[in-house]
């Protein structure tokens, strides 16, 4: 996932710090994905189709209520799974997540979310069309080189701020998240979790600069100049904005700059975590928590302390920052992890699971087809975590990193694209981009709805993802 993955590594959606998730002690119980019906997924669908659905049924009960619902679909999973499979099994699976996958992820989410809201942007910076397109173009460069997390919550509440009186702002928000939050992560193992995995199976560093570069430009140069286009429409039709009097115009500066000294830290630690490999960490019920999880996680907790510690109240007040955007992915991001654990183990018993006849389309007489390397990776990381959706496909494909990345480059970075680029799908396809709709809604910012997102996505990512795929999988 989740992202919201939001799945799912570095800042960027290092959402799970996915790197010890495989770490199990011997004897330890075992889930069998070929063994499980697509039954087991319905709670994961019940969560989605709660998130998509009742903010615009019931939105009351939603704003008040929206934790019980979580819980409720945790347990819809939870309850007959202990039953059924049995409370070992059951206790293994529930352990198994939250140590490797959701506690990293909440961890991690929390100092970025602490240090980034440290960080104001002063000064006079009017949203048109102009200054939010080189706005989106700067965080589209650095996601790179913080992740898209990372980038996404250092430069949200700036954008909100430029353009706090335009009528129409949804769409900034909503671009904000096709090219901050997703598909500018794709030049480095820092970008997204999927292509630290990558790093780690044996991908070199650089590997995806030289192979992703062209897509991703192709990507997000379209995408940029189509803002411009349908900012420049929104902002002529509303009038632009009032300006600034000449006497009120602010240098732009930078306050909380010790904030980014912790962002360059919480990336270190990312790093960290995924280069030092000890081979050995503390054993709860089977759950093996390596020594390098635990540093990392206590070095971003340190962090997120500090942060809170060296930044200024004033500050943070200037930010209009609070913790409801934080709670808010927290508790749905709980049920989340929970229920998509059978629909990961279906997905990994590959041609055994029920998602068999999927997987098997990714190879046909032996070879590769990338495009749909590409599309299914990408369609199954819209919705699942992308980071174990990546390994399936990675090993589907042979698993060893030099062939792949040398006589099998276009099937590997079909998958790498995949992963990266369609998580911009929906909102839960990777961490941040839940997160900026949370935001954005605590600003009083009107975001589309679940299906109006994918309106949106629909009707401009698929048709260039296609173009994608002629222009480099073809």
């Amino acid at each position: 996932m989740p992202r919201m993955r939001v799945g799912a590594a570095a800042l960027a959606g290092f959402l799970l710090l996915p790197f010890g998730a495989e770490a199990a002690a011997e004897g330890a119980p075992h889930l069998d994905g070929a063994s499980l019906g697509v039954l087991w997924v319905l709670p994961f669908v019940g969560i989605l189709l709660s998130i998509a659905l009742m903010p615009i049924l019931v939105p009351r009960f939603w704003h008040h209520h929206f934790g019980k619902v979580s819980a409720f679909w945790g347990l819809a999973f939870v309850v007959p799974f202990a039953v059924l499979c049995g409370w070992e099994l059951a206790l293994f699976e529930i352990l198994h997540t939250f140590f490797l996958e959701y506690l990293p992820f909440i961890i991690l989410l929390t100092a970025l979310y602490t240090v980034a809201g440290g960080v104001r942007i002063t000064g006079t910076l009017r949203g048109t069309p102009g200054t939010n397109t080189v706005l989106l173009a700067i965080g589209t460069g650095i996601a790179s080189l913080m992740g898209t997390t990372g980038a996404a919550m250092l430069l949200i509440r700036p954008l909100i701020r430029a353009n706090r009186d335009r009528r129409h702002k949804a769409h900034i928000f909503v671009f904000f998240i096709f090219l901050v939050a997703n598909i500018g992560g794709c030049l480095t193992p820092l970008g997204d979790p999927p292509l630290f995995l990558g790093f780690l199976k044996g991908v070199p560093f650089f590997w995806p600069t030289v192979h992703l570069a062209l897509p991703m430009l192709l990507c997000s140069g379209i995408l940029l100049a189509l803002f411009y286009a349908v900012d420049s429409y929104f902002y002529r039709s509303a009038g632009g904005v009032d300006r600034d009097p000449v006497g009120e115009i602010e240098k732009l500066g930078i306050d909380g700059k010790i904030n980014l000294l912790f962002l360059a830290g919480i990336v270190g630690t990312v790093l960290f975590t995924g280069i030092w490999q000890p081979g050995t960490g503390i054993t709860v019920y089977h759950v093996t928590i390596e020594w390098q999880q635990i540093v990392g996680n206590l070095l971003l907790i340190l962090i997120t302390a500090l942060s809170l510690r060296f930044t200024a109240k004033e500050n943070r007040e200037a930010n209009e920052f609070t913790w409801a955007a934080m709670l808010e992915v927290g508790k749905l991001f709980a049920a989340i992890f929970a229920t998509i654990i059978p629909a990961i183990a279906i997905l990994r018993a590959g041609e055994n699971g029920a998602l068999g006849a999927v997987v098997a389309l990714v190879n046909q007489g032996g070879r590769p087809v990338d495009p749909m390397y590409f599309w299914l990776t990408g369609a199954l990381s819209s919705f699942l975590d992308n980071a174990p959706t990546y390994l399936v496909f990675f090993n589907t494909a042979g698993g060893d990193a030099a062939v792949l990345t040398t006589e099998l480059a276009t099937t590997l970075a079909a998958i790498s694209a995949g992963a990266v680029f369609m998580g911009a799908n929906t909102y839960i396809g990777n961490a941040p981009n839940f997160m900026v709709k949370a935001i954005c809604e605590e600003r009083g910012i009107k975001m589309p709805s679940f299906f109006g997102y994918m309106l949106w996505s629909g009707g401009i990512l698929i048709p260039l993802f296609v173009l994608v795929t002629l222009v480099f999988f073809v």
